[in-house]
């Protein structure tokens, strides 16, 4: 068990793990059995930036990613226009849907053209760790220690 700060508090790593479920899983365990959890942190060490590159971005692809951005923002714009239009706010909410549309097809276009090939693949960035550690109050560690040590096998 080591010691450390979190939030200004001296915390003792009870347990570690090498992906984050099974450190949910101990936090879950530990809130079952009645455990001040609100003393409790995951905190993740070793982190590394990972980008998962989702599939190769073609001009129609960023076109396509354009109109549902764009619809989305033409419902939102015709949402707040709607309220003040009437009798007709359906209308107006259709014509901001389909405007949207239209522009972000064509800005999703222009702007993926203009990149010249330089990224011509579309990703999801995250943060992973390597360990995670299940860190509580300094004063409340052995208890956790004794209710981790009947932690069931997660199913």
């Amino acid at each position: 068990m080591t010691t450390t700060l979190v939030d200004g508090r001296p915390t003792v790593t009870v347990a570690s793990y090498p992906e984050y479920q099974p450190a949910q899983h101990a936090v879950d365990h530990l809130s079952d059995n009645g455990f001040p959890v609100e003393r409790v942190a995951i905190v993740g060490t070793g982190l590394r930036t990972v980008e998962q590159v989702t599939g190769r971005m073609t001009v129609a692809r960023a076109a396509l990613s354009g109109a549902a951005t764009g619809a989305w923002v033409g419902l939102l714009i015709g949402l707040l226009l709607g309220i003040f239009a009437g009798g007709d706010w359906w209308w107006v909410i259709a014509t901001a849907v389909v405007l949207g549309l239209i522009w972000g097809t064509v800005f999703g276009a222009v702007a993926h053209a203009m990149t010249g090939g330089q990224r011509d693949f579309s990703s999801v960035s995250g943060l992973r760790a390597s360990e995670y550690a299940v860190e509580v109050d300094s004063g409340r560690a052995d208890e956790a220690v004794r209710l981790l040590d009947r932690l069931p096998p997660r199913r």
